[in-house]
């Protein structure tokens, strides 16, 4: 769905009428006073005031008397702002800021660096007296703005990329020089290459014994980030975080892929942008962060943040100052707002508190239907229409026992290719299927592969109520079979087992022409005719075949309750005594 720029319309003799559209707007519109519109109606016979709704056909009869004519106002249906792609007007975009996210191992130095961009562009003699308010700021470089935020390490990062928050356009990935690449660094570069933003990675520390940035470089090539100066396309700075060594190229680098990338927006629209994170204040009620993508955000604007809504109360920047308005790629802290919404929540402003007020209220009305449905985000079994609807990559996460198994089933699967889709690995790691793995399933739409390795109970329910696909395997070429048949669409129907009834068998007729009848009583259930059937004595099964025939009485019937007494034959198998337990069952296709 594309929301154009509103422009209003230039033509003085049209009005436009919006819904539930009162007499006194009407009036409004037109330029006159509400009392002579009253005045016409009443002598019409219409009982009306200043604030009775007018439908358009009587609208349209009154503005012609004015010489002017009725259009109905185009609406658009905003209930469900995040899915509407805004076009702007080239001549509408400027460039904005570039907003960028630091990540990597806990002790790597991302605080520190983060501190020490800030404090490097404040004068010194202000150093002690300003303090980060928020969790994200700005800073200028060369006279131009730069946007960091601070996310509290990359799970967070990714559970924003889940809730289809896309806030960030540069990552940084942090190392240190002295202890190189760890495990957490390897899950940063696959959370920060699933995003598909560019990656500038930052050594720190090399000013300390032990530093070694020709290992870190190697063991980054072999993640697929290899630096430009050895003919990649990841650019590298050495710095010390702690003693402000190169932080001015790194600054610069991060200008340099602004520039390529040509960051833009329009701030003459109305705000949209996303919530970096909220709290609640006894005083001032619920207190958000939010990063403005595109518009500008105004005080007193009625605003509609996830399923909230409210009006701007107060607006503050990174610093704590009090300001007006701001606008796209500022961070800015907000008050005005009803509930407290979740880190990751869209947020839209709006031209009415009605609307912001209807808009809010609709969506917790539609959150909680979504609740009670249940959500998927990409099975095998969906992967044929996803193609069909120009999906072009399949996200597939692998878990395998040992390493060999991994690097086995990835190369596998990397070289599928069926009508141009392709299967792209995002993560491929050995040990169990982690909480990790499924947030990331989900931030990216994957599929998760457990090669010899399967879910405990908790993470196969997370990943149920998350909505992921965990396929446990144990053969390399079974997971290429199902991938390839599932990309065309061909996969085998599944079934699933569901048991009908029980009989218990109370006493034997035998016949020549028939065989051994069990006559029987319905314990529970259903018997059904040609349905399966597995005979079962003292709990064990003893055979498993199909019902031959139901009879009640002398009558051969399709199906008997529970409760009632029948004769049953079950094919090939004669060897039934009293006292065995008939189940009654059969194979139902699985729904895909």
């Amino acid at each position: 769905k594309k929301l154009m720029s509103n422009t209003p319309t230039n033509n003085s003799n049209i009005v436009l009428y919006k819904e539930n559209m009162s007499i006194g707007d009407l009036a409004k519109e037109l330029g006159v006073s509400a009392a002579e519109i009253v005045k016409k109606l009443f002598s019409q016979g219409l009982m009306v005031t200043i604030n009775t709704p007018i439908s358009y056909e009587n609208a349209e009869i009154l503005v012609l008397d004015y010489n002017k004519e009725l259009k109905k106002e185009e609406t658009t249906d905003v209930t469900n702002f995040e899915q509407f792609e805004i076009i702007d007007a080239e001549e509408d975009l400027v460039k904005r800021a570039p907003v960028v996210t630091i990540m990597g191992h806990v002790d790597h130095g991302k605080t520190t660096l983060l501190d020490t961009i800030r404090k490097s562009n404040v004068a010194s003699g202000e150093a002690g007296g300003i303090t980060q308010a928020i969790s994200a700021y700005q800073v200028k470089h060369n006279g131009e703005t730069i946007t960091f935020i601070d996310t509290p390490g990359h799970a967070a990062f990714t559970e924003m990329r889940a809730r289809g928050a896309s806030i960030t356009d540069i990552v940084i990935i942090i190392v240190a020089a002295d202890d190189g690449v760890m495990p957490q660094t390897r899950e940063v570069v696959d959370h920060a290459k699933a995003a598909n933003v560019p990656i500038i990675v930052a050594i720190n520390k090399i000013d300390k014994p032990g530093a070694n940035v020709e290992k870190v470089m190697t063991d980054l090539s072999e993640l697929g980030l290899t630096p430009e100066k050895w003919g990649g396309d990841t650019l590298y700075n050495e710095i010390s975080a702690k003693n402000a060594i190169g932080i001015d190229g790194l600054l610069e680098n991060i200008l340099l892929v602004a520039e390529l990338k040509d960051y833009k927006a329009n701030p003459n629209r109305y705000a949209v942008g996303t919530v970096i994170e909220s709290r609640l204040d006894k005083h001032l009620g619920p207190i958000v962060t939010v990063l403005i993508q595109n518009g500008t955000l105004r005080l007193g604007d009625p605003i509609v943040v996830g399923n909230a809504y409210g009006k701007i109360r107060t607006l503050k920047n990174s610093n704590g100052e009090e300001i007006t308005s701001a606008i796209p790629s500022q961070p800015v802290e907000i008050t005005g707002i009803n509930e407290v919404p979740v880190a990751g929540d869209k947020f839209m402003a709006f031209e009415s508190e009605k609307q912001a007020r209807s808009i809010g209220e609709e969506r917790k009305k539609q959150a909680r239907l979504k609740e009670n449905t249940s959500k998927t985000v990409l099975t095998l079994d969906a992967l044929f229409s996803k193609i069909q609807e120009g999906v072009k990559e399949i996200n597939v996460i692998i878990k395998a026992d040992v390493n060999g198994s991994s690097e086995a089933v990835k190369n596998s699967l990397e070289k599928i290719e069926v009508e141009g889709v392709k299967v792209n690995v995002i993560r491929s790691s050995v040990g169990g299927i982690t909480e990790g793995d499924v947030v990331l399933a989900k931030a990216s739409n994957a599929i998760i592969i457990g090669f010899n390795v399967r879910p405990s109970n908790s993470i196969k329910d997370y990943a149920e109520e998350q909505g992921v696909e965990i396929r446990p395997y144990n053969i390399i070429y079974k997971v290429v079979e199902e991938m390839e048949a599932a990309m065309k669409g061909m996969l085998d129907p599944e079934y699933e087992e569901k048991v009908l009834g029980n009989a218990e068998i109370r006493q034997l007729f035998k016949f020549s022409k028939v065989g051994v009848i069990a006559g029987s009583y319905v314990t529970d259930g259903i018997i059904k005719r040609d349905s399966k059937a597995r005979v079962m004595r003292d709990g064990i099964v003893i055979y498993d075949g199909n019902i031959g025939s139901v009879q009640r009485e002398k009558d051969s019937v399709k199906e008997v309750k529970k409760g009632l007494e029948c004769g049953i034959t079950i094919e090939n198998f004669n060897d039934i005594k009293v006292g065995d337990i008939i189940e009654s069952y059969e194979m139902v296709e699985k729904e895909r």
